[in-house]
C-alpha cells in the first residue's frame, strides 16, 4: 500500500481537526439548547426557578419553532463551513509542504553531486525573525555551502597532489629513458638525481599521511611540562650545520627562565621545525633567522623571524593553505612540500593556541607567531 505524502498527511490532519470540532459543536449545541432557552424564558417571565420552564420545553410550541430554526441554520452552515475549511486546509497544506518539497528536491540534487544547489531565502532577514521553515532552509544552505567547499578542496587537493607527483615522476622517467637510450651516463650523478627525486616523492607522501592524520584528529596529544629554553636551544644546534651551509645566521633570543608549558613535546618540536625549515627555505644566502620565545601572562608566545623574500599582502590570507606557495617561481625542491605550514597550524590549534603570519611585503622578510596556553 502506497504511503500518503506529507502534503496529504497535513491536509487530512487539518480536515480531521475541523470535522471533530464541528461534531463537538453540534452535540454541545443540542445538549445546551433546551437548558439555555428555558433559562432565558424564565428570566423573561420573571420567574425564579430556572428549570421550571425548562422541564416542559419539549412541548412548548415556541421552543419547537426555535429548535427547528436553529437546526435548519446549523445544518445549512455546516456544509459552507466544511467547504471553507476544505479550501483553507488545502492552502495551508500547500503552504507548509511546498518548502519541504523544495528541500527534498534540493537534497536529491546534492546527493547527485550538484553542490551549488541552494534554497531561496529572503534577503537581509535577521535570524531572530525567521520562522522554523526559514531556519531549516538557512541550515540546509549552510550545509550545502560546506559540502561545496569540501568538494572544491577535495578536487584542489587531488589536482595539487597530481601536480606535485608529476614533476619527480617525469624527472625519474626521463632519467631512466636516458639511461636506457645511452643518452645519460650511468654514473653517480645520474643515480643521485634519480634518488633525490624519489626521496622527494617519499617525503611528499609522508607529509600527506601526516596531514591526513592531523586533519582527521587521528592522533592524541601527550601533554607534559616542556622546557622551551631547552627545546629552542636544541633546535638551533640541529639547524646550525644547514645554516652554515647556506650562509644564514641563526640566533635564539628567547627570554631566560621561561615557565614550563604543558604541551606535547614532539608536536611542539614539529611546529618549530616546520617554521624554521620554512624560514630557511625562503631566506637567501647571507640572511638571518631568529627564534624568540617569551611568556605573556597566561600565554607563551613564540616568533620565528626571517629576512627572506617576504610575503605579499594578497598571499598572507592563504599562507597556511596546503600546497600554497607565495613565491610561484620557486621549485618545490627548493621550497618544501607546501604542507609544513598547514600541519603547524593544525597542531597549534590542537593545543588551544593560534598562529599568524606577518610581513611588510615582498623582500621585507616575514614573522610567524604562535601562542599557546601555559597550562594547556
Amino acid at each position: 500500500m502506497q504511503r500518503l505524502s506529507f502534503f496529504w498527511k497535513i491536509f487530512f490532519a487539518l480536515l480531521g481537526v475541523i470535522i471533530i470540532s464541528l461534531f463537538v459543536l453540534v452535540i454541545t449545541f443540542r445538549i445546551s439548547l433546551p437548558v439555555a432557552f428555558g433559562r432565558h424564558m424564565d428570566e423573561m417571565r420573571g420567574m425564579t426557578g430556572v428549570m421550571r420552564m425548562g422541564e416542559n420545553m419539549m412541548g412548548n410550541p415556541l421552543f419547537d419553532i426555535f429548535n427547528k430554526t436553529s437546526s435548519e441554520a446549523l445544518w445549512l452552515s455546516i456544509p459552507i463551513t466544511l467547504l471553507i475549511a476544505f479550501s483553507a486546509s488545502w492552502g495551508i497544506s500547500r503552504l507548509i509542504s511546498a518548502p519541504l518539497r523544495k528541500l527534498f528536491v534540493a537534497a536529491q540534487r546534492i546527493s547527485q553531486g550538484k553542490y551549488n544547489e541552494r534554497l531561496p531565502m529572503p534577503e537581509n532577514i535577521p535570524e531572530k525573525q525567521m520562522d522554523d521553515l526559514q531556519r531549516l532552509s538557512a541550515g540546509f544552505n549552510q550545509m550545502a555551502a560546506s559540502l561545496e567547499e569540501t568538494e572544491n578542496r577535495r578536487r584542489q587537493l587531488i589536482g595539487d597532489i597530481s601536480h606535485e607527483l608529476r614533476t619527480p615522476l617525469t624527472t625519474i622517467k626521463g632519467s631512466m629513458e636516458g639511461l636506457m637510450d645511452g643518452v645519460l651516463p650511468a654514473d653517480q650523478t645520474t643515480y643521485q638525481q634519480i634518488y633525490l627525486e624519489a626521496d622527494r616523492m617519499q617525503r611528499l607522501v609522508e607529509d600527506l599521511q601526516e596531514l591526513s592524520r592531523i586533519e582527521g584528529d587521528a592522533y592524541t596529544l601527550a601533554r607534559e611540562p616542556v622546557d622551551l629554553n631547552e627545546l629552542t636551544y636544541m633546535l638551533v644546534r640541529r639547524f646550525v650545520p644547514l645554516c652554515q651551509e647556506k650562509g644564514i645566521h641563526l640566533t635564539n633570543t628567547s627570554e631566560d627562565n621561561l615557565p614550563r608549558i604543558l604541551a606535547d613535546r614532539d608536536r611542539l618540536e614539529q611546529i618549530l621545525v616546520n617554521l624554521l625549515g620554512n624560514a630557511l627555505n625562503y631566506t637567501p644566502n647571507g640572511g638571518s633567522v631568529e627564534i624568540h620565545a617569551r611568556a605573556i601572562e597566561r600565554w607563551m608566545q613564540i616568533e620565528v623571524r626571517d629576512s627572506g623574500i617576504g610575503i605579499a599582502p594578497e598571499d598572507l590570507a592563504h599562507i597556511f593553505t596546503r600546497f600554497y606557495r607565495a613565491d610561484k617561481s620557486r621549485s618545490r625542491s627548493g621550497g618544501g612540500s607546501g604542507i609544513g605550514l598547514t600541519i603547524a597550524k593544525h597542531l597549534v590549534e590542537a593545543h588551544g593556541g593560534t598562529i599568524k603570519a606577518e610581513s611588510a611585503g615582498v623582500g621585507a622578510g616575514s614573522v610567524f607567531t604562535f601562542v599557546l596556553p601555559l597550562t594547556g
